[in-house]
Formats: C-alpha cells, sequence, structure tokens
C-alpha cells in the first residue's frame, strides 16, 4: 500500500465544507463509540448499520457519503479491537481504552464520494457537503496507477493547509544485487548513530536548533485573548513551525535508512522501548527530538522493500559487554570510551555497535533465513556460503 500527498487548492467556502465533513467524522466516530458502550456485545457490522440510523436521525451525517461514514465506524471499531487485544494480552498497566476524539483533523472516503480528474490535477468530491473540485499540486504522479487501485481517498487538515492522500494498492518491491556487507547500528544523543564499521552519523537536533523560535511563538501565543483572531493567528503560526520539524525528521529518517539498507545485506538494530525511555524527565526531549522510533519503522519498511533482513535485537548490556572477550564492564551513561583489561579500548558506541551486529547474526543464524559471511565486520567465520539471501526471509 502506497500512500501519496498532495497539496489541495480551493477556495474559504470549500475549506469551510472540509471542516464541516471532518466535524461530521468526528461525530459519527464518537456516536459508534458511545452506541459500543451502551451495547457490548456488538461488532463492526453492528457499527456499519448504525452509521444508516444516524443519517436518517440528522441531516448533516446524512450529507457525508454513506462510505465516509463507514469509514468513520471503522476507526472507531479499530480503538476498541486494540483495546480488546490489549486486554487478552494482559500488559501491565492502561490497556488502551477507547476515547472520544476532541480534536479530528481528517475525513476519509473509500471507493464513492470523489471523482478523479482524468489529467490527474484535480480531484471533486460529490456529496451534499459541497467541497467540490479541489486542484491538486505535488510531485508524485497518479498517472501509473488506475482508479480502480485507489482503496481509500483522505481529506487530511495541517498547519500549512488542507491536504488529499491517495491510499494506492500496490506492492512495492525493487531487487538489488546483495553485497555480503552486515552491520549493527547504535543509536545515541551524542551521535545519531554510530555502525559496527566506526562510522558516526551527526545527529541534526531539529527542535533544538528552533527551540528559541518556538518559545517566543508560545509566548506570543499566551499573550493573546482565548478566542479571538489574532491567537489563532499566532497558533496557525506555530503549528507551521512544529509541521517544519516533524518534516525535516520524516526526511532525515527516510534518507538515512534508505541509505542503510541499500549498502547492506542484514541490519541489526536495538529493540528500544521509547514509551519508557522518554519518562526520564531529563533526556525526553532529546529522545523525543532524535526520533529513533522513526527510523526504525522506515528501516524495516525499506528491509521489505529491497528484500533486506533487520534484525531488533535485546538491548541489555550491550554498552557494558566487551566485544572482544565478552567480560562485563560497568560504565556511567557519562563514561564514553570502553576499556577492559584485555586490552580492548574503543568507543562505547562503537563497541555497542558491534554487540548488536554480533547478536543480530546469532539470532538469524538460529533461524536459519540468512546465510552470510561475517568475517568482514567482525572477524568470525560464518558456517554457510558469502552472500547468500534467501528470497522467503524473516522481516522484522
Amino acid at each position: 500500500m502506497l500512500v501519496f500527498e498532495f497539496k489541495a487548492y480551493g477556495n474559504k467556502s470549500q475549506f469551510t465544507a472540509v471542516d464541516e465533513a471532518i466535524r461530521t467524522a468526528q461525530f459519527v466516530r464518537n456516536s459508534c463509540l458511545r452506541y459500543w458502550t451502551e451495547n457490548k456485545k456488538i461488532d463492526k457490522y453492528d457499527l456499519n448499520k448504525y452509521c444508516a440510523v444516524l443519517a436518517s436521525e440528522f441531516p448533516f451525517a446524512d450529507a457525508l457519503n454513506s462510505q465516509a461514514r463507514q469509514a468513520s465506524a471503522e476507526r472507531a471499531w479499530s480503538a476498541i479491537s486494540r483495546f480488546y487485544e490489549n486486554c487478552k494480552k494482559g500488559i501491565s498497566g492502561k490497556k488502551g481504552y477507547p476515547q472520544f476524539q476532541k480534536n479530528c483533523r481528517s475525513v476519509e472516503y473509500k471507493s464513492t464520494g470523489w471523482k478523479l480528474a482524468t489529467d490527474r490535477k484535480s480531484i471533486k468530491f460529490t456529496d451534499k457537503k459541497g467541497i467540490g473540485k479541489l486542484k491538486l499540486k505535488g510531485t508524485r504522479d497518479l498517472h501509473f496507477y488506475s482508479c480502480s487501485q485507489i482503496k481509500r481517498v483522505r481529506l487530511v487538515k495541517r498547519a500549512s493547509g488542507v491536504y488529499v492522500q491517495f491510499c494506492i494498492d500496490v506492492d512495492r518491491s525493487e531487487n538489488i544485487e546483495p553485497n555480503g556487507n552486515t552491520i549493527g547500528l547504535d543509536v545515541g544523543l551524542k551521535e545519531y548513530y554510530t555502525d559496527s564499521n566506526g562510522i558516526t552519523v551527526e545527529n541534526p537536533r531539529f527542535f533544538r536548533k528552533y527551540q528559541k523560535v518556538i518559545k517566543r511563538l508560545q509566548r506570543r501565543v499566551s499573550r493573546r485573548i482565548k478566542g479571538s483572531n489574532n491567537r489563532g493567528k499566532a497558533r496557525q503560526l506555530l503549528g507551521k513551525r512544529h509541521l517544519k520539524i516533524s518534516r525535516q525528521r520524516k526526511d532525515h529518517a527516510i534518507k538515512l535508512a534508505r541509505c542503510v539498507v541499500q549498502s547492506n545485506d542484514l541490519i541489526a538494530y536495538e529493540d528500544l522501548r521509547i514509551k519508557n525511555m522518554v519518562k526520564n524527565h531529563c533526556l525526553a526531549k532529546s529522545i523525543n527530538d532524535a526520533s529513533w522510533y522513526q527510523f526504525r519503522i522506515w528501516l524495516e519498511y525499506f528491509g521489505k522493500v529491497f528484500e533486506r533482513v533487520t534484525v531488533a535485537v535485546n538491548p541489555a548490556y550491550t554498552s557494558s559487554e566487551c566485544s572482544s572477550c565478552g567480560e562485563i564492564v560497568k560504565k556511567a551513561l557519562s563514561t564514553r570510551t570502553h576499556v577492559c583489561k584485555c586490552g580492548c579500548l574503543m568507543d562505547r558506541d562503537f563497541n555497542a555497535a558491534r554487540n548488536i551486529l554480533s547478536r543480530g547474526l546469532g539470532t538469524v543464524g538460529h533461524t536459519g533465513t540468512f546465510a552470510l559471511n561475517a568475517s568482514n565486520a567482525l572477524g568470525d567465520e560464518s558456517s554457510t556460503f558469502a552472500g547468500e539471501i534467501l528470497h522467503q526471509q524473516v522481516m522484522s
């Protein structure tokens, strides 16, 4: 499934209609959630039937496309089913009980309610909300895909305007020649990551660079009167700055992950629990600014696209364990050099990256899904042929 996004252009009345459609989608979702709380023994099909009841009772709900109402009901059921799954798994802490949505920013259409122009430069929404024809501007080309391949169309509202997303049903895969390289990645705050070859990538720190600007914009918002037009304008400027930072993080993660996956046949990385790590209030801002989880998501995605193996290993003792002799050398977080009694002296992150690669190769070796020679990384001999990649591999 590919998602292409385009900037939408229209007049003020059209964007007002978009806001009304988003509010209606939020109303349908919250109504379905209320219906579930009153009748716990229902399924997603009952929620779809309840959408017709809402359309008969409320004219503004009937103005929204019927499949768009069903998509909103599916969002409610997605939250309900996730809660059920967490309860069955018996996870500790909160189970994620479904909550009512207060600030929805998107509405989703299925196969009806919209019509794409033949030149693929505009889209017309045909329901009774009055959105009409919106011009599209973007870098993607929709001419390669037929309208039958477009399964969903979303209208998304952001600080910089309204965007149209197309969810296209297509399998993306690219075949490249194996090169026999393996790599282990140790992410950090000082450097974005250090690999098992000793190469480091600088941490861009996008939020830190614009922190003074954001503080100034936040003070401007707090000084404005609530509900005034000036406060709305100040919030708009603050939202645009945050949106720019999030886009910079995403762009950096995509480009870096693609480069790493294309250059190696196996990528081992730490299976970090970011949710628990950000509980440290001293490092939470820097951890969120690094966006490690987004980098991992794109590593796994490009691993599937280019048919590479990505392995998430247990991060326990990767920094304290000596990569040469296996001895545990305890060290504080401020200690950046690994010194072992066996004579091993190297950077702390470099040592951790070597351990991560060793564990990744050990995990894949036990499953029998990948065959590589690891001698160029750690000096160990492999029991299988070098450079061999099976087509049916186990991805992360």
